[in-house]
């Protein structure tokens, strides 16, 4: 449970490798989360930032295998999770694919990989975490989402694509929680240095984990179900998606 003043105690990550995952745990140690779990593809790669969450005074930092593009582990995984902790307060799915638009349109693997990791993976995740969530009675549902998917873009629209459905579903498991107590909280991410963007050409409004992290953080603190880093994103989407089709496709984007 959170506690007297609102604190996050406990969170479930999944996707611990995630620059901004990590940006928003240290953040929510820092303001008295105790227990953390870190579910990650490369476990051992999490070693380090486990003892650092340890040194930063979390009390009970764990390490567990997680396979985005295995969804038929994950409703195990999340149910040990909460046999073993009790509850949590929050959950993060923070893991995804950018994968290669070039590739995808060529190879149909490899457009059904992202597929699978940014949409898929996010279903296989979050009903089990929503099952679990309202039987305890609270709790919120985080989600890395990206403006990717409020309008398919023809430079990544493989990738917009699956965060478009990711984002669709979240809202619509949001509006089912309502009055169980449990809240979904979608963010929805532009350009982000991180280690999935290194090398690329920076886009406006262009941000960092840190200021992310500093986002989510505050809207755990006030309820919020969209996040917009950076808020401007907003805006800038809202013109977008009305753009007609025929104006849309002619932008170098």
């Amino acid at each position: 449970m959170r506690d007297a003043l609102g604190n996050v105690s406990s969170i479930l990550v999944f996707g611990a490798g995630s620059d901004i995952a990590q940006h928003t745990v240290r953040r929510l140690v820092g303001t008295r989360t105790r227990t953390v779990v870190l579910a990650a593809h490369h476990p051992d790669a999490c070693a380090a930032f486990a003892d650092e969450l340890r040194g930063l005074g979390a009390a009970t930092v764990e390490v567990v295998a997680f396979d985005a593009d295995a969804p038929e582990t994950h409703e195990a995984l999340v149910a040990a999770q909460f046999d073993a902790h009790g509850d949590f307060d929050v959950a993060l799915i923070a893991f995804g694919v950018l994968g290669d638009q070039d590739e995808a349109e060529r190879d149909v693997d490899a457009a059904l990989h992202v597929a699978r990791v940014n949409y898929l993976g996010t279903i296989s995740v979050a009903v089990p975490l929503a099952q679990r969530l309202r039987t305890q009675g609270h709790g919120t549902i985080v989600a890395l989402s990206s403006v990717a998917g409020e309008r398919a873009r023809r430079s990544n629209f493989v990738y917009g694509s699956s965060k478009a459905g990711m984002d669709a579903f979240l809202q619509g498991l949001g509006d089912s929680l309502v009055g169980s107590g449990v809240k979904v909280m979608v963010v929805r991410l532009g350009f982000v240095h991180t280690k999935m963007t290194e090398g690329m050409e920076a886009a406006p409004l262009a941000t960092t984990p840190d200021a992310a992290a500093d986002a989510i953080v505050a809207g755990l603190a006030r309820g919020a179900e969209t996040v917009w880093v950076p808020t401007a994103m907003r805006f800038v989407m809202s013109g977008l998606r009305h753009l007609p089709r025929a104006v849309f496709r002619r932008l170098p984007i």
